[in-house]
């Protein structure tokens, strides 16, 4: 006969999942080994960071300040074209609110607070 291996399915079977694992861990680690990029941390002051932060929340605020200016505006052209009291009164209390959003940084910096 010929020379055949006595080996079962069930090993084979075994063997190669332990290899198919043993091969993706040791790629999962070249990986990443290989694409790791150094942290550059800054030597600036921390302080910078934070007003960074409050200089774009502030813009933010004032972009929607503005979107409320600009709806007030409208809403009191369209009072004044139909003649409604309450409507031109909501309007104007848009255009003052939308002005205080808009102006907030600048007030609270008059006023000390920031």
């Amino acid at each position: 006969m010929l020379n055949k291996k006595n080996t079962k399915p069930e090993t084979l079977c075994r063997q190669r999942k332990v290899r198919r694992s043993y091969f993706s861990a040791v790629l999962a680690l070249t990986l990443c080994a290989a694409l790791t990029c150094p942290a550059l941390a800054a030597d600036t002051d921390p302080l910078s960071i934070v007003n960074n932060l409050s200089d774009f929340i502030f813009s933010c605020i004032k972009a929607i300040g503005v979107i409320v200016l600009g709806w007030g505006i409208v809403q009191l052209g369209m009072s004044i074209q139909s003649h409604d009291a309450s409507q031109r009164t909501q309007g104007i209390l848009c255009v003052f609110g939308g002005l205080l959003i808009a102006f907030s940084k600048e007030i609270l910096t008059a006023i000390g607070v920031v």
